[in-house]
């Protein structure tokens, strides 16, 4: 029977190649994705042991408070004296490494941005610094830089050139007297990095007399290990030492974070191309197996049993399957660049020196594409062989009887109403962790709705087909009755596109909410008429920029906004992570306006140094109200315990779990920079004129740009379709494995159908008018998939975006984009129908009429 099966497939090429196809696009993707975040992993590995090459222990800011991006607040220069004097100590050295420093480039322009950080170091001793200068040496003096290589070849800049450099205070020009690289790495993910003498380090981010970290060589006779415990015993608490292979670690694993976080939101595109693969899988054996039925009859009357019947499907499907994962393991070496590509056309630079194919990658390719298709194979597998020979050896299809359709109906039923239910129960908590039943949900929804799809096929593809018919005449009609003829087969076409377009729905239904939330949340609490923001649209900016347009005439009021985090302490000490924005009494009831439940504009005029007003879901969860208290810890460590005054609904969380007074700014780490200045014009001013002003005295201040409300509406709109852009590549080889499908199945179905095509050749249709009736079938068949999808994304999107309702999220469908999707789905069934449609057309007559 292996003969057989061997022998099947190569008579067989087309569906073979394109049944691999769908198998290798989902195989690429997970193996590409394990193949780039390896290679980035390694590449990060080496840039933290490369820049810890020589230190032996390290003395940071212990973490008082967990948050997003890791920052610790930097610590007196006056430990450097007690470190130098610990038993063990040769040398010690404090330094500067802020994540705000940015090299401003040839256009006027910051460099990085889209999250990778713009990095500012200062000099140090020789055996500390970790760089490798390709030109120049480090600074020396006050006005002199060095930055790195990816950055100078990208603006073109030579030595002796004159690069500003922005920090916390105003940008100043700098002269270039070295290009560095880390060991052998050119590129540091995006980042950029400027390194400047220590002093200057400390005055343009606004540390002066403090360090960020203190780098520590030990003597002879003394390990890592017992300098770092030598160290410990005379530091005060609140700073820590480590030894330089745990500090690398710890970056380490902090850069293991967001790689789980890359490698699991590409998991699940793989995922769902593969899902879509197993559809096609199943529908492409589900019709062969069937189209083979009387052949399968004769060998059982020839002595073959069952089990021989199912090895030879086995085979085709373990040869399909092991050589398609094994091709698509080899693309996803090809697929992780393209991967990378993507990110990098985004401005989303990572890091990637050489290409690491880990021996799990290559297994768990191998697995998942032989066992998908191994699994997809069986059911029609073992189906065709409860198939009586009898029955089998007769002319026609062997048709279900009516119970085992009410069977499977009952049973897609029950299918999609738990899927339904997990979703659900997931999304509102019940079920834990919550985005995995989420998915769960989802997948078996799709495949109950699949099920359930064939009832579902006569008449949408009436009301798809029917404008066909109405235009085209006879071959819209018949490509019409064809898809009616076999709803099972036309269903499970469908459905692999159904489940790409309804992932797509779902995107464009969620974005547009949150687009439609965050724009009604500007025009409700922001009354300023313009905003000081950063030029990458998320980072902090130097508080100075408020200062120093201030003055300008027609400026009312700047009115600063930190948005920052601390830790919301319990009863017991313990402590949950929490969000605060500290602003300024005097000016803030000028620029905002909040939803008060208790309490008035006058609250937030009034705030003293222990005063917070709160939200009111906040204060709910804490089962705390105006006039109790609460106590909190910032990222200095120090406590600070609130009474609180009043009570704000603030349905699209921008104040936060509460607001707070700005006195205590360097408290919470924030005394350098805010989050936003808002900007109020005196009544009457030229707004042109006045705002052309600011941003003359902003270009001191090259990381700050001023904005109206409709621009940061435009802004943040921009960075959300960046996100977009991604998401709908990925979920675009869903799609493309969707189409296969199509194809794979309209040329089965030719195949199936030879001789009905020669009887229409016979009397007298031409071979455009065939090309036509595939075309159109192809056409409603991927606007039943486009149909079922909108309508499942759709209610998906309202399903997940319940919980949101009471935080502002307002749900808006697209209706131009949905409608869009169908366009698409139009130009997808032309695409997918135009080799079959050729093949059909090109049929000799006499031998369709002579087929058997």
């Amino acid at each position: 029977m292996s003969k057989v099966a061997i022998r099947n497939l190569w008579e067989r090429k087309l569906r073979t190649v394109l049944t691999s196809l769908a198998i290798v696009l989902g195989v690429m993707m997970v193996s590409g994705t394990y193949i780039l975040t390896d290679t980035i992993d390694r590449s990060f590995d080496e840039i933290f042991t490369e820049s810890n090459e020589g230190i032996d222990a390290v003395v940071s800011s212990r973490e008082a408070v967990e948050t997003d991006d890791g920052s610790l607040p930097p610590f007196s220069a006056d430990i450097l004296r007690d470190v130098r004097r610990t038993d063990g100590v040769e040398e010690a050295a404090g330094g500067i490494g802020d994540t705000q420093v940015s090299i401003i480039g040839a256009d006027g322009e910051p460099r990085g941005g889209n999250g990778a950080p713009s990095l500012g170091f200062s000099t140090g001793p020789e055996r500390f610094d970790p760089l490798t200068y390709a030109e120049g040496g480090p600074p020396e003096r006050a006005d002199e830089v060095v930055i790195d290589k990816a950055s100078a070849d990208a603006e073109g800049f030579e030595l002796g050139d004159a690069v500003e450099i922005a920090g916390k205070e105003a940008a100043g020009e700098y002269t270039l007297t070295g290009i560095a690289t880390l060991g052998d790495v050119d590129s540091f993910g995006g980042a950029t990095l400027a390194l400047l003498t220590l002093p200057e380090a400390q005055r343009i981010t606004g540390k002066q007399g403090q360090f960020d970290q203190i780098a520590v060589a030990a003597d002879s006779e003394t390990s890592p290990e017992e300098l770092a415990a030598n160290l410990t015993q005379v530091l005060p608490k609140s700073v820590q030492a480590e030894t330089g292979a745990e500090n690398t670690q710890s970056q380490k694993d902090d850069v293991d974070e967001f790689l789980d976080i890359l490698k699991t939101a590409l998991l699940v595109f793989a995922g769902v191309a593969l899902f879509v693969a197993s559809f096609l899988i199943f529908n492409t054996f589900s019709i062969t197996v069937a189209q083979r039925t009387r052949e399968f009859a004769m060998l059982r009357t020839l002595g073959a049993n069952r089990r021989q019947i199912v090895t030879s499907v086995v085979v085709e499907a373990l040869a399909i399957g092991f050589t398609a994962a094994a091709v698509g393991v080899l693309a996803g070496v090809g697929f992780a660049p393209a991967i990378k590509g993507l990110f990098n056309a985004l401005e989303i630079d990572l890091p990637a020196t050489g290409t690491v194919v880990a021996t799990r990658t290559i297994v768990l390719g191998l697995c998942l594409g032989t066992g998908l298709t191994l699994l997809a194979a069986l059911i029609p597998a073992l189906r065709a062989t409860r198939v009586p020979p009898v029955a089998g050896l007769r002319e026609g299809p062997v048709v279900t009887t009516p119970r085992e359709h009410r069977i499977r109906g009952a049973i897609a039923i029950v299918i999609t109403i738990l899927g339904g239910a997990a979703m659900a129960f997931g999304v509102f908590g019940a079920l834990s962790p919550g985005e995995v039943w989420v998915g769960v949900g989802a997948a078996a929804s799709f495949i109950g709705v699949a099920l359930l799809s064939p009832r579902l096929v006569p008449p949408i593809a009436s009301i798809v087909g029917r404008p066909l018919e109405w235009l085209r005449g006879i071959p819209g009609r018949i490509a019409r009755e064809n898809a009616i003829r076999n709803p099972g087969r036309t269903a499970a076409t469908a459905a692999a596109l159904m489940i790409g377009l309804a992932l797509v729905a779902f995107v464009a239904v969620f974005a547009a909410g949150l687009r439609g939330s965050i724009d009604g949340a500007i025009d409700d609490i922001i009354s300023g008429d313009l905003i000081l923001a950063n030029t990458d649209g998320f980072s902090d900016i130097p508080a100075g920029a408020g200062d120093a347009i201030a003055d300008v005439d027609g400026v009312e009021t700047v009115s600063p906004l930190r948005y920052t985090q601390d830790e919301i302490l319990g009863d017991d000490g313990k402590g949950d992570g929490g969000f605060v924005t500290l602003i300024d009494p005097a000016t803030v009831n000028k620029v905002l306006e909040l939803d008060w439940t208790e309490g008035s504009p006058e609250t937030l005029a009034t705030l003293g140094p222990t005063d917070a007003a709160i939200d009111e879901g906040f204060g709910e969860k804490k089962g705390i109200g105006v006039g109790d208290t609460f106590e909190v810890k910032t990222a200095s460590g120090e406590r600070i315990e609130y009474t609180v005054t009043g009570t704000f609904n603030d349905q699209v969380d921008f104040i936060g779990d509460y607001a707070a007074s700005d006195v205590n700014a360097e408290a919470f780490g924030e005394r350098n920079s805010v989050t936003n200045h808002f900007v109020t014009l005196d009544d009457g001013a030229d707004v042109e004129q006045v705002r052309a002003e600011i941003d003359d005295r902003l270009q001191d201040y090259p990381t700050v740009e001023s904005q109206n409300q409709q621009e940061l509406k435009d802004s943040i709109a921009s960075n959300l379709n960046t996100l977009l852009g991604v998401v709908y590549a990925l979920l675009f080889l869903a799609v493309i494995v969707s189409l296969f499908g199509i194809v794979n199945t309209l040329a089965l179905s030719i195949h199936e159908r030879t001789r009905e095509l020669g009887l229409l050749r016979a009397v007298g249709t031409s071979r455009r008018q065939v090309r036509r009736i595939v075309r159109y079938e192809a056409v409603i068949t991927t606007l039943i998939g486009a149909v079922l999808g909108a309508i499942l994304g759709v209610i998906f999107a309202i399903i997940v975006s319940r919980p949101l309702a009471d935080e502002g999220f307002v749900l808006e469908i697209p209706v131009v984009t949905l409608l869009m999707l169908f366009v698409l789905a139009i130009v997808a069934g032309v695409l997918a129908a135009v080799g079959p449609a050729r093949r059909a057309s090109r049929l000799d007559v006499l031998e369709a009429l002579a087929y058997e």
